[in-house]
């Protein structure tokens, strides 16, 4: 039950990340530069990918065919579905993990402000240990999103809009000249810029937590808003303790604030959140990982309309922190769903802009 002025107070200090000091600015593409980004209804002024890519083929021509009313593959407007992840597939998750997973870090080791549970503060010590040797444990998804709820329950909206922003200033480790929020692979910028052109109804389905993503991705795609279905918190009135919703009355000098995990959105959480908030089958799904691999079945399986299903391949390891052995797993993946893989290495021109390295 905190009053205004000590929401503020907590607002300002929350700002200040002390490994800011010092960090170089980006010459990467700015958010608005990405937000010019712009492919037209034909696809003619594609910038960023390699046109003979199968993967770029495939996607054009789909979208050529279900956009032609004389196509027998023709598919109404309000049936252009199309649902992106997001950490891997239009950002990058290598820095050197999520964007989301990095916040929490900071938050329960590094930030002065706040003192966590100690229970928070011990696992995100394990979170980072993982992180660092490369090997994230299966249980860890779950154990990490409750953990990450619990360091930033009892903020405001504003307050945690505030920290993401300001978190999305912080270099994106392991490369130079490029900011966390800045990190959007431009020819998957383009994709969506070219869907949204084509008159798809476009939705971001991803792991990271949804004020995160409605925050990151805000200004850079045509995405609404209502179209960001992520993993969530409960949201309750800041004046309502433990009294459960439906006994309780929102007051006039309540605010909302951000409480404690419900539901991660990761594998058949995705269909399951897909058929509950869209309420209909998607025609098009981009993903990079096994946690797509239900929304992809999903999409092309028993589907009405012509559809598929594109998976990015890590393995770019000299212009991003690829994983060639990962890249060869989704490969084979691909090969066994009927996924099409789209290899960051031969498929991208570019991935952030050539003035974007690699630190090491």
């Amino acid at each position: 039950m905190r009053s205004k002025k000590l929401c503020a107070a907590v607002l300002a200090a929350t700002l200040g990340f002390g490994f800011m000091a010092g960090a170089p600015s980006t010459e990467a593409a700015t958010r608005a530069e990405l937000a010019q980004i712009s492919v037209n209804q034909k696809g003619t002024n594609f910038k960023y990918w390699n046109k003979d890519a199968k993967s770029y083929q495939a996607l054009t021509n789909y979208v050529k065919d279900v956009t032609n009313p004389k196509s027998k593959n023709f598919i109404p407007v309000e049936d252009r579905i199309a649902v992106f992840d997001l950490d891997g597939t239009l950002i990058c998750e290598t820095t050197p993990s999520y964007f989301e997973w990095m916040m929490y870090l900071e938050r329960a080791l590094n930030d002065p402000t706040f003192t966590p549970k100690k229970e928070d503060r011990e696992y995100a010590k394990v979170v980072k240990a993982a992180i660092d040797k490369g090997s994230l444990p299966e249980d860890m998804e779950r154990k990490e999103a409750k953990s990450q709820a619990s360091v930033f329950a009892g903020m405001t909206l504003p307050e945690y809009e505030a920290y993401v922003k300001k978190f999305m200033q912080t270099p994106a480790e392991g490369m130079n000249n490029l900011k966390r929020g800045d990190s959007f692979y431009l020819p998957m910028v383009e994709v969506v810029s070219y869907l949204n052109a084509n008159k798809f109804k476009i939705f971001v389905v991803s792991g990271s937590d949804r004020q995160a993503l409605r925050i990151l991705t805000d200004g850079i795609m045509p995405i609404e808003k209502d179209n960001i279905i992520g993993t969530d918190v409960w949201n309750l009135a800041s004046h309502q303790g433990d009294t459960d919703g439906l006994d309780y009355l929102y007051r006039k000098d309540d605010e909302v604030i951000r409480g404690e995990f419900t539901l991660k959105d990761v594998k058949m959480n995705k269909v399951s959140n897909i058929a509950r908030e869209i309420g209909k089958q998607p025609v098009l799904a981009f993903g990079n990982s096994s946690g797509d691999g239900s929304m992809f079945n999903y999409t092309i399986t028993n589907n009405k309309y012509k559809a598929l299903a594109f998976s990015l391949l890590c393995d770019d390891t000299e212009r991003e922190l690829g994983n060639q052995k990962k890249a060869d797993k989704m490969r084979a993946s691909c090969e066994k769903y009927g996924w099409i893989p789209v290899s960051m290495r031969d498929d991208f021109k570019t991935i952030y802009g050539d003035n974007v390295t690699r630190t090491k």
